[in-house]
């Protein structure tokens, strides 16, 4: 197997890395929500993406699960209500 004959310099190995600059990113507003995004990407703070909603996000989340909740809540004290009446007669 192939072996390096010398020990790569400090200087040879930073002038290499030298070259390898980080592109600067370009970024661009949600039309949604005004968030700065990158561009192509799916806001994250909304979910859209050119006007649809794609994502749903952990708001969204909480809200259908606080109606769940709500809901759930309503039918438990409907069915102890019931259980009430027919204790009474």
């Amino acid at each position: 197997m192939p072996v390096p004959k010398r020990k790569r310099s400090h200087a040879r190995k930073r002038k290499r890395y030298a070259n390898k600059q980080f592109a600067i990113k370009a970024f661009t507003n949600c039309l949604n929500c005004k968030e700065v995004i990158l561009p192509h990407q799916v806001c994250k703070q909304c979910g859209f993406y050119k006007g649809v909603k794609i994502l749903t996000t952990k708001a969204d989340r909480s809200l259908t699960r606080g109606k769940a909740c709500k809901a759930k809540s309503e039918r438990k004290k409907t069915v102890q209500q019931v259980e009430q009446e027919s204790e009474q007669t």
